[in-house]
Formats: C-alpha cells, sequence, structure tokens
C-alpha cells in the first residue's frame, strides 16, 4: 500500500510557468501556463484552472479562468497580494491546478508551493516547475451541496432547487448531523428574502430536491447576492452553520461561472456541485467584495 501510495504521488501530473515579482508591499503573481497536464477526463484531457492564495491569509484566493478540453492551456492571468516585507519569510504561495466538473467534485491535478522566503524577490523571477501531489494539510472538508438555478427575465422568477449535498461535516456526536438548507437573497448588501428546506435526519449526504421561487425584477438581478447556507439542526441548543456560499455578480469561481451561466441561458436549469466554505469566510467575503457588471440575458 505505502508502494502504492508513493506510485501516485511521483506519477507525472504536468508542469507551470510561473512569475513573481515584489514592490515594497505588494507580491503580483502571473500564473502564466501549463504543459503536459494530467489527463482528468474520459476523453483523454482536462478542463483546467488554477486557484492562487497564501498560507498567510487563506481568506483570500483568486481563480483564473476555465480552459476548456486541453492539458496545454496559457493562462496569462496576474494576482496581486497586499502583504508586509516582514511578513514574506513565514508565508508560502500556492498554485493549484484543477479539472473543472459541472456535475462532480472538482479533481485537484497538483500543486506548487514556494516558500516566499526563499526567494531573492529584488528581481523578477519567471519559472517552470514540476506539479505535486496536493497537500493534505489544507482547512477541513464542509461537505458539498448540487443545486440548479432557473431565471425567466420576462416573468422576473428566479428559481432555486436544492438537490442534495455529500460529505458534510459531522456535528453531532453520534458522527453524523441533522442538516438543511437555507436560501437567502440580498439585494444590495441587505438582508431581502430567505428561505429553507426541511431537516434530513442523521444523514451527512441528504437528499432534498426542495425547490424555492423568488421574484426578482430584471433591472435588479445585478444587485442581487444568493447565499446558501448548510445548517445541522438541533432541537437543544442553538442551530450550527456547517457550511455555506454565495452567488451573483460579486462572487468569484466556480460561483461567478455558475451565475454566469444561469444569465446566459433564460428559462433553462443550470446544476451544479459547489464545495461549502468557512462561514466567517464567506461573510468577510460579503462585506468586502465590490460590484461588477455581467452580460444580461434578453428578455
Amino acid at each position: 500500500m505505502e508502494d502504492l501510495e508513493s506510485g501516485l504521488e511521483n506519477e507525472k501530473r504536468g508542469r507551470l510557468q510561473y512569475s513573481l515579482e515584489y514592490n515594497f508591499r505588494s507580491q503580483e503573481v502571473g500564473v502564466k501556463q501549463a504543459a503536459d497536464l494530467k489527463a482528468m477526463d474520459s476523453g483523454g484531457t482536462s478542463d483546467p484552472y488554477v486557484i492562487v492564495y497564501l498560507t498567510s491569509d487563506m481568506r483570500k484566493k483568486y481563480e483564473s479562468k476555465v480552459y476548456r478540453k486541453t492539458l496545454n492551456p496559457v493562462f496569462n492571468e496576474t494576482f496581486t497580494f497586499q502583504i508586509p516585507q516582514a511578513e514574506m519569510s513565514e508565508s508560502t504561495l500556492v498554485m493549484q491546478i484543477y479539472d473543472f466538473n459541472r456535475f462532480a467534485k472538482h479533481d485537484i491535478i497538483g500543486e506548487v508551493r514556494l516558500p516566499l522566503g526563499d526567494f531573492d524577490l529584488q528581481h523578477v523571477i519567471e519559472e517552470w516547475q514540476e506539479l505535486t501531489a496536493a497537500s493534505k494539510m489544507e482547512q477541513e472538508r464542509l461537505g458539498e451541496i448540487c443545486f440548479s438555478l432557473r431565471y425567466v427575465p420576462s416573468t422576473s422568477k428566479l428559481t432555486v432547487v436544492i438537490l442534495e449535498a455529500k460529505k458534510l461535516k459531522r456535528m453531532d456526536s453520534s458522527g453524523l448531523s441533522d442538516p438543511f438548507v437555507k436560501v437567502q437573497l440580498i439585494l444590495n448588501k441587505k438582508k431581502w428574502k430567505k428561505k429553507k428546506t426541511g431537516v434530513k435526519k442523521s444523514t451527512l449526504s441528504p437528499y432534498f430536491n426542495e425547490a424555492f421561487n423568488f421574484e426578482v425584477p430584471f433591472n435588479q438581478i445585478q444587485n442581487i447576492d444568493l447565499v446558501i447556507s448548510v445548517w445541522d439542526h438541533d432541537k437543544v441548543t442553538k442551530n450550527q452553520q456547517i457550511g455555506k456560499l454565495f452567488l451573483g455578480c460579486r462572487a468569484t469561481g466556480n460561483q461567478l461561472r455558475h451565475w454566469s451561466d444561469m444569465l446566459a441561458n433564460p428559462r433553462r436549469p443550470i446544476a451544479q456541485w459547489h464545495s461549502l466554505q468557512p462561514v466567517e469566510e464567506v461573510d468577510n467575503a460579503l462585506r468586502l467584495k465590490s460590484h461588477f457588471k455581467l452580460p444580461l440575458p434578453g428578455k
């Protein structure tokens, strides 16, 4: 078994080209391109994208665009982190390449970890590195949730169908949870409407299939945040949040992609799996993120 695990860790995952530039308090990371990525799909390709973050502040993560059906994507994207020089030696830059999958968990292809204290950042650095197996030290998994979105501009009807969840965090002494889901709309950063599913007893993989309809005027759809949170029900003490996420024009990564796909396909339900995120991380993002516009569908 040890030989098998070692073989999996040492298998070829591909290479990543990146650049680093430090200027006073700002660290600029360029994700250039990848080559010879491991094929993750049955067709012999992958749908790669990159997540970039610093271990000193894992709440701030950037995501690149997804590139469809390629093992040699050219990203050419730049991300900027504000980091004092005093913290450089204690921080590691992490660049992880994932394979996008709308209906299942996104598989990590590999990663590059760069302890910033090991680099002379007086000069711009640009180089290739081999991807390695992902570290198992990351934050605990909270679980995944699948739901569909449908928006009909002519009737101002937004439909959210909570389908199912899996691999939820254990919240009860029995090793299980009693999950339910809250669906909340926030308009211009103010709480607006909310609904919730029924409670599913003693399970970490609940099946809901519950639909919720909201009236959202066409001229307000760009100002909406849709917050999905999974809770553990407790009769005796206070209900506890397991994790949450939000979608809308202020979202990023997979959440923004799902919302954009909904807007680009009016009247059609768009289903997708999402990984739950820590509550504090999402709440901070909702408070801080600025708003930008997405292309709107025709009525």
